[in-house]
Parts: structure tokens; C-alpha cells; sequence
């Protein structure tokens, strides 16, 4: 029976996502099992510069991995071809997959699973089963969104429709504590929350997250993302050590420089900090590797919507000065 009165939750907001027609599941970890247990895949190619949430999920679903290694350009290096039903999984590592790429290796490979957590603006092509990790870019605690193909478009609804819905509420301390004080205070309550998602299952995305997603500015965010990059493309390429391409809404200012991990410690004692997205990398592959090298030294510096050229300024004169 539904409560009527008492006290105000949150309201309805008014709006429209970004990807209304996707399928809106918890996590980006979740939708990409949902994925291959629709498209009823036999094995998956994984590369190992990947993080170990993904390589857990894929574990939990119990079939054959294959991994492969990339290059420089974050291009694959598959030992062997799959087979009709062996999927390969591709990264679009900050934004570098454009489509024309994306296009090359399913011809080349026949099946892939494109993962555009790096890339949330860029849109699914129709036939391409690709997921997106929206928090990555919002203030959002969970969720992810997943495109299929058509022809299980079908069959993956019906599935959707029979899915148990999540619920947020208790994910939300660190992300409001933090809009009210610093991100200092609730790192630890950040923690304890990206470690509960090692035991969710696939779920319905959240009405919290759901709603959230409707009352993002998401041209706003997009503009800001583009002008902060160009900011931090302007100050700091020459000093990098590697030619990134702008991607539309950009999620980070990929820098890559000698002694990335020495630097990043710097940046943190000014109050400047840069995720390590890849420990995992660090800890299993050995340093003479590419994985190792671009987990290490590829520093993703901020350039989110919520910051201007002041901010941008601030962090290229700090990074020149160490």
C-alpha cells in the first residue's frame, strides 16, 4: 500500500537524459554481464590494461577469457582470432576509439563489446553492443547504460523488465559531502562505496540515479569539458609525451611524462588529485610492459565541468613547476 503525507523526499525532476532509449542498469560492471549473457556469448578477449572490477565480473560469469595485449596507441594485439561467439572487449581509453576505428576491428574481428566509459558522448554505433559508466562524468553514485543490437533488442527487454531495481540511498553521503565540504572528508565513505559494488548484481538502475540523470546539463557539461582540455592542450602539450586526439567532451587531459607516479604524490600535497585507474596494472604486470608504462606515467589531469581557466591555469603552472 503506498504512504501518503509525511515528510518530502526528493522531487521529480524535470529533463531528459542523455541516452533515454539505453537500457539503465546499476553499474557499468553489471551491464556489460546483462550483455553477454544476452548476445549469449562463448568466450571474451580481455585486455590486460583493464581494471580489476571489470576482470572480477567477468569472472562471476563463469566462461572462458582469453586476454591480449595493446600497443602504444592502445591498438589490440590478439595472439589469436576469435570465432563466431567470441566477443572482443575494446576500451576506448580516454576517448581514442573513434568509430572509424571501432568500425575496422569488427570487421576484422566479427564480434566486439565496446566499453565507453572513457567516451560517455560518444554514441553507440546501432549494431555494436556498447556500455557506458555515467557516474565517471556526473556526480552520481552507480549506474550504467548499455546499447544492443537489434535483433536481441527484443529479448533483452523482456530480460530487463524481470531485473530487481537498486536502490542508492546509502551511496549518496560522499558525493553530497563532498558538494557541501571537500573531497578530503568522505574519500574513505568514496571507498567503502566503489568496494560495495564487488558484490551487486545485475540490477534495474536506480530511481535516485534515474532521476539525477534527468537534471544534468548535459551541452553545459560537454562545452566545459571541450574548453578546459584546449586550456590544459595549450599549456601542457608540449611537455607531453605522448599525441592524444580531443575526443567530444573529453574526460580527462590524458599527460604523459617520465616519472608519472612521483608526480602525481606532488600534485596531491597541492591539493590537485589524479586517480590511479590502473593499480591492479601496477601490481601484476611487469614495469618493462606497456600496461605497466601507461598505468604508471599517463596522468588523467581534470578538465570536468566543474572547473574554468583558473583552475586549468593553476594546475598546468603546478605540473610545470615539479
Amino acid at each position: 500500500m503506498k504512504e501518503i503525507g509525511g515528510y518530502l523526499e526528493l522531487e521529480e525532476l524535470k529533463g531528459e537524459d542523455h541516452y533515454p532509449k539505453l537500457l539503465h542498469l546499476n553499474l557499468g560492471r553489471t551491464a556489460l554481464l546483462f550483455a553477454l549473457e544476452i548476445l549469449q556469448a562463448e568466450k571474451l578477449f580481455l585486455p590486460r590494461f583493464l581494471c580489476d572490477s571489470v576482470t572480477e565480473i567477468c569472472r562471476k560469469w563463469g566462461k572462458e577469457l582469453h586476454w591480449y595485449q595493446i600497443d602504444e596507441n592502445f591498438t589490440p594485439i590478439l595472439e589469436k582470432e576469435p570465432r563466431e561467439g567470441e566477443y572482443v572487449y575494446l576500451v576506448n581509453y580516454y576517448g581514442q576509439l573513434t568509430d572509424q576505428r571501432i568500425r575496422a576491428y569488427q570487421k576484422k574481428y566479427g564480434f566486439v563489446l565496446v566499453d565507453h566509459t572513457h567516451a560517455f558522448y560518444q554514441r553507440p554505433l546501432k549494431d555494436i553492443p556498447t556500455l557506458y559508466s555515467p557516474r565517471k562524468f556526473f556526480g552520481l553514485p552507480d549506474g550504467g547504460l548499455l546499447s544492443l543490437p537489434g535483433d536481441v533488442a527484443e529479448k533483452a527487454k523482456e530480460e530487463y523488465q524481470r531485473l530487481e531495481r537498486d536502490c542508492s540511498g546509502a551511496r549518496m553521503k560522499h558525493i553530497l559531502g563532498r558538494y557541501e565540504q571537500d573531497a578530503s572528508g568522505y574519500y574513505q565513505d568514496m571507498l567503502a562505496s566503489a568496494h560495495g559494488f564487488g558484490e551487486e548484481t545485475v540490477k534495474k538502475m536506480s530511481k535516485i540515479t534515474g532521476n539525477l540523470l534527468k537534471a544534468i546539463d548535459y551541452e553545459r557539461a560537454k562545452e566545459k569539458r571541450n574548453q578546459n582540455y584546449e586550456i590544459l592542450q595549450s599549456l601542457l602539450d608540449e611537455g607531453n609525451r605522448q599525441e592524444f586526439q580531443k575526443p567530444e567532451g573529453p574526460f580527462v587531459y590524458p599527460y604523459r611524462v617520465p616519472g608519472g607516479q612521483e608526480l602525481r604524490r606532488r600534485l596531491a600535497a597541492e591539493k590537485i588529485y589524479v586517480p590511479l585507474y590502473w593499480s591492479n596494472v601496477l601490481r601484476d604486470m611487469p614495469e618493462e610492459s606497456t600496461e605497466y608504462q601507461m598505468a604508471a606515467n599517463i596522468l588523467p589531469l581534470p578538465c570536468d565541468q566543474r572547473y574554468g581557466p583558473e583552475e586549468m591555469e593553476r594546475l598546468a603552472e603546478t605540473v610545470k613547476k615539479f
